[in-house]
């Protein structure tokens, strides 16, 4: 028997098989159209293409695992964080979905500040609200499409949108939801002021789950489009940043996970809720029951060298990019790279900043352009590792994850910004094998002990020299430089 996951990422869906040790048999991912980006910082997807590729993925995997879809056990759900779902009354897509890095609705995120009080906000939430963040998406419909909100019955997150057109049911977790600025962390349930105060009918919001229970099976018409056998389980899941930590084992204290994909997120596994006063790091649910998180994120991490790579060395593969960066010394002969491609969040909550190469030379070269975006993503993820290590989190080690962690030089890299120990783990599938193993857990009997069962380091590298820490400083002082010049631009 076989343990599916299936995440709703930025470019494609993933579908992973398990076997009941955890160990991958197979993986398939169907692509995604292109962003719709109508303007700067403006970010559309269609969910219809999600589940089309949902589709494609599920029957891509059981095709090349060369098994039938009888033999799926049970299903987990993962995918992209914040972006807005609204149906009609007959289930039907409203509008394409303002997804994760959307930053059109600072507007919105003033009202809700000026309306409920910025720190009603903590109270309500335990997070500031962010422009990247569900419920301001949903107010700039609102108030720029009022025909559309007129016919709002039903708001979801994307991969509870798969989960509707595989069971039917109306349904998320707590970990997804804590990222829609409506959810209460730490009572984990939807927040009765956050509704009241702004007018959301308490309705239109899935009903929520702790992440390994089960929210619904799989419809007969499900089955049909995509192989699985009708009435196979449903769990609740979680958003792709808790459960690619289940897939990194960040089930207990002392280890974080740093996760390079198109953003960056540095992760950190915690007891009881734990707050940055600042609002610098997000506070949200874990997908392990009865736990929660803290959660810096790069808006433009991952996404730095695509947008490098597309634009200015097409045709090249990452590989060769990161070997080009590495004929350039540490420091990159004075350049630094601000990654604010899409804004940022942690730790300046700014959807204002905007990135940079500062420093820029006649003497530089293209492999300096490229050490620094590697260094500048390495130095705004460690800006995340700081807070969160004043916060009082301990950490021992941070287990890399994500397209960046294939690299070995900027494993390395990230081993001395951080001044830590890096590992990388056997299996790097990330948000869909933790999809996998959450489904596993009804077998297990919790997510700690089938993460003790399936993660094993394989890599590791310790830090070799301080040789960043000036860079770093440098760095640090560009922001609030270059912040008044972000509001002109």
């Amino acid at each position: 028997m076989y343990w599916l996951g299936i995440d709703i990422g930025t470019g494609g869906t993933r579908a992973i098989l398990v076997d009941d040790r955890g160990a991958v048999k197979a993986g398939f991912t169907a692509p995604h159209e292109d962003m719709i980006m109508q303007r700067p910082l403006w970010a559309e997807q269609r969910p219809e293409n999600w589940w089309d590729a949902a589709q494609a993925a599920v029957r891509g995997v059981l095709h090349q695992a060369g098994i039938a879809g009888a033999s799926v056990r049970a299903v987990g759900l993962s995918g992209q964080m914040h972006g807005l779902v609204i149906l009609d009354a007959a289930g039907a897509v409203i509008r394409p979905s303002l997804i994760w890095c959307d930053q059109r609705s600072q507007p919105q995120v003033d009202s809700i500040n000026q309306t409920i009080g910025a720190e009603n906000v903590l109270a309500y939430t335990a997070n500031p609200v962010l422009t990247g963040f569900t419920l301001p998406k949903l107010l700039w419909v609102r108030d720029h499409e009022p025909t559309r909100y007129a016919r709002v019955r039903r708001v979801l997150l994307p991969k509870d949108y798969i989960r509707y057109r595989l069971t039917g049911a109306f349904a998320s977790d707590v970990s997804d939801s804590s990222g829609a600025a409506l959810f209460d962390v730490v009572h984990r349930r939807w927040s009765r002021e956050m509704c009241e105060k702004l007018g959301i009918p308490a309705e239109w919001l899935p009903t929520v789950y702790e992440s390994p229970e089960v929210t619904g099976t799989v419809s007969a018409l499900a089955a049909g489009a995509t192989g699985l056998p009708p009435g196979a389980p449903v769990v609740a899941g979680a958003g792709d940043q808790a459960s690619s930590a289940v897939g990194n084992g960040i089930v207990e204290a002392g280890i974080v996970s740093c996760t390079l994909g198109t953003s960056g997120v540095v992760f950190a596994h915690t007891g009881t809720p734990a707050y940055d006063p600042l609002g610098r790091v997000h506070t949200f649910c874990h997908a392990v029951p009865g736990k929660w998180h803290v959660m810096g994120v790069t808006q433009g991490a991952g996404l730095s060298l695509q947008w490098f790579r597309n634009q200015l060395a097409p045709g090249m593969d990452y590989d060769a990019l990161t070997a080009e960066a590495a004929q350039s010394p540490a420091g990159a002969h004075g350049l630094l790279w601000l990654p604010y491609l899409m804004g940022e969040r942690t730790p300046h909550l700014d959807a204002t900043a905007r990135a940079a190469w500062v420093g820029l030379t006649a003497k530089h070269t293209r492999a300096d352009m490229i050490r620094a975006i590697l260094e500048g993503v390495s130095f705004s993820q460690n800006d995340c590792l700081r807070i969160i290590e004043d916060m009082g989190v301990p950490i021992r080690s941070v287990r890399v994850s994500g397209g960046g962690a294939r690299s070995a030089f900027w494993r390395q890299m990230l081993a001395d910004v951080f001044s830590k120990t890096v590992t990388t783990l056997e299996t790097q599938e990330g948000s869909a094998y933790g999809a996998a193993l959450l489904a596993l857990s009804r077998e297990t009997g919790s997510v700690e002990e089938t993460c003790r069962l399936a993660i094993r380091e394989v890599t590791r590298s310790e830090p070799a020299s301080n040789h960043y820490q000036r860079a770093y400083e440098t760095y640090r002082a560009l922001y609030p430089a270059l912040k008044p010049i972000y509001a002109r631009l």
